[in-house]
């Protein structure tokens, strides 16, 4: 019996949980270094360029190299896809449900070593990867309740005479493409593949190639379930080559990507040429929380910590600025550098480890840059700013939590920058706060701490973002969890407004209304 695990259940104290973690890491250390194929109608290929990827925990560890698809292989797989996709459409949605719920069971008994796998390809600390894969698990289940629950997306209408019958019938849009993200290398891969899949598209997966075998781990998943090799199809490549041709190739019906505003973007803009097709683009966020004088400044403290330093801040969701009334700032901010003091950072597959690597130099690089930028501005490195390069850190891309404040006119406010660092001010009112917080092309979750009610509905009325959050001290902005929290963005942080939630499947169909008259 696998064991039951969310973001809310999880403990650094269950030791059932560490055991099971260890066993997974030996697993894990065995489907490092190895060469991979990409999968096109269940066949295995292989290309003469390939993608080394090194762990950020260890440059000498190689996690895996891939064969990088060509825009024929991205034909070849939207072809096969495009072929069976009717057959897929007719296969009855209770037995594509099925499969997928078998899928979910497989992951679900491999959760220990695929979370350890993912530590090791981008640096997620023990709970946070096993909360990536447990919360890939809930998707295949979820979204599998939502087809169930709306009956097949079938309903009954109206009548204007005795002689006919109106039904509303959902239908897939066809051969559906995602392209997902390092940072979620499971969830973001899986859940718009499982939605797809559940309402009868057939899918091309394109996974970033750092988590490329994660990638090719929920496609093994996928098949070892018994979905058929042409229903999905994945694809290793680099996203200016195999991404753009998968963006741009005419008999892809639909899309899915998690990544950057401009290449959202640009894919938003350019995906319909012929005629209208759906995107569903997530797109970061420059997310804002909110301290009032009034608020518990431990909880808010606490909430903020993890939101801006879980995960290395490398979630669309992080804290990355916050705004605190003038009468509670200064013990606010004692009290998160005291917090932020205590953090360990290190290799995340140590079990006292809360803040692994960052993903890339790139990022390391962007650090610097913030750091510097702060302090040429007129601001204060509150704590950290440093990047760790020495003893059992110099292989990695490790740099500190860091916590700063600067002037309201310095970049590192606007910028979603993806990593550990957090920007505090002062304001002297809610109303400032507030309209502080809305002044952003994003607008993906935003918390407040706050000890009134009058103040929290006057925030949730108010605040531009499509996730919000009241007094929550497990992250002031993050850990939405499918079916609790829903998880869409506004404004330049998503196409639709809407994710993970009881209106996300229905995203992946179009409605067409059926008359019979006897």
């Amino acid at each position: 019996m696998a064991m039951k695990i969310t973001y809310s259940t999880m403990s650094a104290d269950n030791e059932e949980l560490h055991t099971a973690y260890e066993a997974g890491i030996e697993a894990a250390k065995a489907m490092l270094g190895k060469t991979h194929p990409f999968y096109v109608d269940g066949e295995a290929r292989t290309t003469e360029n390939t993608y080394e990827e090194r762990s950020p925990i260890d440059s000498d560890i190689v996690i895996g190299r891939y064969s990088q698809a060509t825009p024929r292989d991205v034909d070849d797989a939207v072809k096969a896809a495009k072929a069976f996709q009717p057959t897929w459409a007719a296969t009855p949605w209770q037995d594509r449900i099925a499969l997928l719920e078998k899928a979910g069971d497989i992951l679900e008994e491999r959760q220990f070593e695929m979370s350890a796998l993912i530590a090791y390809e981008v640096g997620k600390s023990r709970l946070e990867a096993l909360g990536d894969v447990a919360e890939t698990v809930e998707f295949f289940r979820y979204h599998s309740s939502q087809v169930k629950a709306n009956d097949g997306y079938v309903r009954t209408l109206g009548q204007l005479s005795p002689q006919e019958k109106n039904v509303s019938v959902m239908r897939p849009h066809g051969v559906w493409g995602v392209i997902s993200p390092f940072n979620f290398p499971f969830a973001l891969a899986a859940g718009p593949t499982i939605a797809a899949l559940a309402t009868g598209n057939t899918v091309v997966l394109k996974p970033s190639n750092m988590g490329a075998l994660a990638g090719l781990e929920l496609y093994r998943v996928l098949m070892d379930a018994g979905i058929p090799a042409a229903a999905v199809h994945v694809l290793t490549g680099a996203g200016s080559l195999a991404g753009d041709a998968l963006t741009k190739h005419p008999d892809v019906d639909g899309f899915t990507f998690t990544g950057s505003y401009d290449v959202g973007m640009s894919i938003f803009h350019g995906f319909s040429t012929r005629v209208p097709k759906p995107v569903i683009a997530e797109m970061g966020g420059k997310n804002p929380a909110i301290v009032t004088k009034t608020a518990d400044l431990d909880a808010a403290a606490d909430g903020v910590l993890r939101g801006a330093f879980g995960f290395q801040g490398q979630k669309c969701s992080a804290t990355s600025r916050v705004y605190v009334e003038r009468e509670a700032y200064d013990d606010f901010v004692d009290k998160l550098v005291s917090k932020a003091g205590g953090l360990t950072v290190g290799n995340p597959l140590d079990r006292s480890t809360y803040m692994g690597p960052v993903i890339d130099d790139r990022t390391v690089d962007r650090f610097r840059e913030s750091v510097t930028e702060v302090e040429d501005s007129g601001g204060t490195v509150l704590f950290g700013g440093k990047v760790l390069d020495e003893g059992d850190l110099s292989k990695g891309n490790f740099v500190e939590p860091t916590v700063v404040t600067a002037p309201m006119d310095s970049w590192v406010w606007s910028r979603e920058l993806f990593m550990p660092f957090v920007v505090v001010g002062p304001v002297d009112s809610l109303d400032e706060a507030i309209e502080r917080a809305n002044d952003t092309e994003y607008g993906l979750t935003a918390g407040i701490f706050a000890g009134t009610q009058e103040e929290v509905d006057a925030f949730f009325d108010r605040i531009e973002a499509g996730v919000t959050y009241a007094n929550r001290r497990a992250g002031a902005t993050t850990g939405a969890w499918p079916g609790i929290q829903s998880f869409g963005g506004w404004k330049g942080s998503g196409t639709t407004g809407t994710g993970f939630s009881p209106w996300y499947v229905r995203q992946y169909m179009r409605e067409q209304s059926r008359t019979i008259v006897e």
